[in-house]
């Protein structure tokens, strides 16, 4: 191996057009600066990687294999369709697509069911990332009858002996996820990148509101904008919150009640503004500030 010879690391990363999704990544997703510091880490192990195969120096794949821990709406699907554009475009997957599934995708309902299922999710998504959301509820000790473990193995086998052409990510709550994989400590072993996705703050949720809307060509006067405020600070103190999901689901109901408050004005002349606009009493009239 000759040592003299030189890479001009600009050029390489150039040549990948990763920084694309880094930008999208950044531009498209508020906040998460944790998860997104800990993929430009995996893309700079991957890319250095490649770099130390053209040298000449002996280097074992790495594991790709990934868990993402966090609540309900904290980005981690839309993470890993950027990781699967980032794998792509650095060589590590062939066909670079996302494949999202659940247990009932897997699992089957009688003896002979499960096998034929997952093999054949398995076999859609080679080539690419197989996506499991909520990955604990394959594995159901309680009960005999369940077909979950039957479901583990095959991917067991599928991740250790086909790990050149399928990654796997296992998602979910951080809690259940951790027992998930302290119940079987094969799977566990196969997973060598953990990351974990914060709850966003209000702030960033309201900033994530205003995105939302700006996509739907609405938006919300200076006055509502901080009575949503209000809104998501006493929304994240009850049951069932799910982050930018239940934003979602608050725009939604705030933008009818915004029609229902033009329609029942029908005789008064309509501006663009009118149309485009929520103002506060549109978010105020919610059942969460009258109970």
């Amino acid at each position: 191996m000759n040592r003299s010879i030189k890479f001009d690391i600009q050029k390489e990363y150039q040549k990948t057009d990763i920084q694309s999704v880094f930008d999208i990544l950044e531009n498209e997703l508020v906040g998460l600066k944790p998860v997104k510091n800990r993929i430009r880490e995996i893309a700079a192990l991957l890319l250095i990687d490649k770099l130390r195969k053209s040298f000449g120096f002996l280097a074992s794949s790495p594991g790709l294999h990934m868990s993402f821990t966090g609540s309900p709406g904290t980005g981690k699907t839309s993470v890993a369709l950027r990781m699967a554009d980032i794998l792509y475009k650095l060589g590590y997957s062939r066909k670079g697509h996302l494949i999202t599934v659940t247990r009932d995708d897997l699992v089957g309902q009688y003896i002979g069911h499960t096998a034929p299922k997952t093999k054949e999710v398995l076999k859609k998504a080679m080539g690419g990332i197989l996506f499991i959301d909520e990955a604990y509820y394959l594995y159901k000790p309680d009960n005999e009858r369940d077909y979950g473990a039957e479901a583990i193995e095959i991917l067991l086998q599928v991740m250790e002996n086909q790990r050149d052409d399928l990654i796997v990510i296992f998602a979910g709550y951080k809690d259940k996820m951790e027992k998930f994989y302290e119940s079987n400590p094969g799977l566990s072993s196969r997973i060598a990148n953990h990351v974990n996705f914060p709850d966003y703050s209000p702030e960033e949720l309201l900033k994530i509101g205003k995105i939302m809307l700006e996509e739907q060509q609405y938006k919300l006067t200076e006055d509502a904008e901080q009575v949503f405020l209000g809104y998501i600070k006493k929304r994240m103190q009850k049951p069932l919150f799910a982050n930018a999901r239940s934003i979602r689901n608050a725009l939604d109901r705030a933008r009818m009640r915004q029609a229902n408050r033009i329609f029942e004005s029908i005789d008064k002349v309509l501006t663009k503004a009118d149309l485009i606009t929520i103002a506060s009493e549109d978010i105020l009239k919610s059942s969460l500030f009258n109970s």
